[in-house]
């Protein structure tokens, strides 16, 4: 399979928690550019599901905590890029929430090099054990049930993969605000190999 980008998301809550997909991100979301769409569960609003249809027509998604008008969309799934087989969760299956060694558990029951998981509304990366494992965040920026530091809120995320081969890139989007309330889209990127032992 040649090179194309996957658009990592989740968590929307849309309009429960959030009154949408920031513009700053809608803008460089444009169709033509994404292959495939890996939805993590809590898409809880049409419009924002067409919006993503309108993306790319490959839109994949699995059932999140919240998800109660779609029934039928499975817990995980599995596809594969490249030589990379990636599995995808919402995350509220896995026990402890967000806990490295439940994750790897995860991984390994599914046999997948790479689980993107969401459920924590908050952007996480790391290698652990030849696997790599990805938190996108909430795209949005939706409010968590979860326990948060004082003061600190969601930071509305999503990320692009670029697999090529054994070689995943991910680009990881980040909406910051400063002190005067001025928005701006900050990119990061992480790359993992399969069986290189780590990232970078």
């Amino acid at each position: 399979m040649s090179s194309r980008l996957v658009l990592v998301l989740g968590d929307l809550f849309v309009p429960d928690r959030a009154p949408g997909i920031p513009a700053k991100f809608k803008k460089l979301l444009s169709p033509g550019k994404i292959g495939q769409i890996l939805c993590l569960g809590n898409l809880t609003d049409k419009e924002t599901y067409d919006f993503l249809r309108s993306i790319a027509p490959d839109l994949q998604i699995v059932k999140g905590d919240f998800d109660v008008e779609a029934p039928n969309l499975a817990l995980s799934r599995i596809v594969t890029h490249g030589s990379l087989r990636i599995g995808f969760t919402h995350g509220h299956t896995v026990i402890p929430a967000g806990d490295a060694d439940s994750l790897l558990i995860t991984a390994r029951q599914m046999d997948v090099d790479v689980l993107l998981w969401g459920g924590t509304h908050k952007f996480e990366a790391y290698e652990l054990e030849g696997k790599f494992f990805v938190n996108p965040g909430s795209a949005t920026g939706a409010m968590s049930t979860d326990w948060w530091a004082d003061g600190e809120t969601p930071t509305p995320s999503f990320c692009l993969m670029d697999v090529q081969g054994d070689v995943l890139v991910l680009y990881v989007y980040q909406l910051r605000t400063d002190a005067n309330g001025v928005e701006s889209v900050g990119v990061e990127k992480v790359s993992f190999r399969k069986n290189a032992g780590g990232t970078s």
